[in-house]
């Protein structure tokens, strides 16, 4: 036995595929035909999945039809047990979900794992991703970035002051109800100047994309919110030596007209610029350091 697979029996292949966030036109002509020739296709809402299908054309698992099954949250550590009990009688599966990629921020991880530790092999068929498609509009730098999903409902405050120096730019997804609470969170955290992107219905008839910084997307997320949402924010920038004194002076001053108290808006200034909080609480009350003093 090899982790608890028989040597030389023949097992079955999961294959992980993105589907589209949005546009049916998306989906790959790879993806259209694996869904055609499918047997067994895990699905996170299977309503969804037959919509898809219709729309594309296409009738998985052709006329002797697809063995359609629901994975999703609240099944998923039995359905698991059910799909990794057919992968290793030679069954094949294919798992998508609702749109984009598996195991990002959707189920599809446990399973992975389980197929990785028995030898079944596991394979993937690349599609659209909401947080890398949200990254390249964003006009924020992408060479170095990071994937947070979704914000923790509970301790939002501190998880994102934890973030607070991070310098790769953060990609996170957020719902509508909530993008208010979490923009309004990160001005608390990056500071109301950082910049960041509001990537609305990626690929859909309404798509939009925000750009500005933090306090000027949280009024705008004052009004009515619909749709899927991204969200991408601007890193830390290293060591403040970027930041000029008038961007410093600005910050605090725009805090404070926005009735923040000026020992509070020096605070959110420095740790926003990454500054040491002496250099902006002497230029907001016009103190001259001895480097800066005439000889």
């Amino acid at each position: 036995m090899v982790n608890g697979v028989g040597v030389g029996r023949q097992v079955g292949t999961l294959t992980l595929a993105g589907l589209p966030i949005g546009n049916v036109e998306d989906a790959s002509p790879r993806l259209l035909r694996t869904l055609e020739e499918a047997r067994v296709v895990a699905a996170e809402d299977t309503r969804r999945l037959r919509k898809f299908a219709s729309r594309a054309g296409i009738d998985p698992g052709g006329e002797r039809g697809a063995r359609i099954v629901s994975y999703y949250d609240a099944n998923e550590a039995r359905r698991t047990d059910e799909l990794l009990a057919g992968l290793r009688d030679g069954k094949d599966v294919l798992l998508v979900t609702d749109a984009g990629m598996p195991g990002v921020s959707d189920p599809g991880y446990r399973l992975v794992v389980a197929c990785v530790e028995e030898d079944i092999p596991v394979t993937v068929i690349p599609g659209p991703s909401a947080a890398l498609a949200a990254l390249v509009v964003s006009g924020l730098p992408t060479d170095r970035f990071c994937f947070e999903g979704f914000p923790p409902r509970k301790g939002l405050s501190p998880y994102l002051a934890g973030l607070a120096d991070e310098r790769r730019t953060m990609v996170f997804f957020e719902s509508p109800h909530r993008i208010l609470a979490t923009l309004t969170a990160m001005v608390e955290a990056f500071g109301p100047d950082r910049r960041a992107a509001v990537c609305r219905e990626l690929t859909k008839t309404y798509e939009e994309v925000r750009r500005g910084g933090l306090s000027e997307l949280a009024e705008w997320a004052t009004g009515e919110v619909r749709g899927e949402i991204s969200v991408v924010v601007e890193g830390a920038r290293p060591g403040g030596a970027s930041t000029t004194d008038t961007d410093l002076l600005d910050s605090v001053a725009a805090l404070e007209d926005e009735g923040v108290r000026r020992k509070e808006a020096i605070t959110r200034v420095a740790k926003s610029a990454g500054v040491p909080k002496r250099r902006v609480y002497d230029l907001a009350h016009g103190i001259t350091t001895v480097e800066e003093q005439d000889p």
